[in-house]
């Protein structure tokens, strides 16, 4: 009887210390969740501010006229000029705002809710799904700015403006990396349903 009671209360002692630190590795996910929202938070902000203000202006000859010399004229390259670009800030902008309220949710929730936990991995995929999407608008039109396309009569500028087009690939690098931080995340999310799920 004794033993019983004690085998007991050794099991509930356990189930009780598992609730209270969430089971095994518990932590250890929450950490690397935390982890990876700050740095996609971190990766799409700065994406979206180097393409953002990236702006470079050159002096380009222009000839009128064979017979005159070339006009020397100012030319400015923006990111909004182009309509890939403008959706790449937004995209990378959207994704940074829900990284941010994604982890005030977490924190204050604490991993409690499982259809909270849910809907936030269902906006984590989403959220891939935006960036890769404005990365791929944004390679298409800076491989044109940096090959061109012959058969359309379309030059390159990134001989022009080398250092708008360094910039723009510092930008799709750093927004790269931030989808694959919210990737991570539902993969670490697919993984702790698993775990829970045996």
């Amino acid at each position: 009887m004794d033993t019983q009671n004690y085998n007991g209360g050794t099991m509930e002692g356990g189930k009780r210390e598992k609730e209270v630190t969430g089971g095994g590795g518990g932590g250890g996910v929450r950490c690397s969740e935390f982890g990876l929202r700050v740095l996609a938070f971190a990766l799409t902000l700065a994406a979206a501010i180097v393409l953002g203000v990236d702006k470079q202006t050159k002096v380009v000859p222009v000839t009128v006229l064979s017979t005159l010399p070339p006009l020397n004229v100012p030319v400015t390259a923006k990111s909004h000029y182009l309509s890939a670009f403008v959706y790449f800030v937004v995209a990378n902008a959207i994704a940074c705002t829900y990284a941010a309220l994604s982890l005030v949710l977490t924190l204050a929730t604490k991993g409690g809710q499982k259809g909270l936990a849910l809907i936030i991995t269902i906006l984590d995929l989403v959220m891939v799904a935006l960036l890769f999407s404005g990365e791929g608008a944004a390679a298409a039109v800076g491989i044109i700015g940096y090959k061109g396309n012959s058969h359309v009569r379309w030059n390159k500028v990134c001989n022009v403006f080398e250092e708008f087009c360094h910039q723009t690939a510092a930008a799709l690098v750093l927004s790269l990396l931030g989808s694959v931080a919210f990737f991570l995340l539902v993969v670490l999310a697919a993984l702790n349903l698993h775990k829970k799920g045996k």
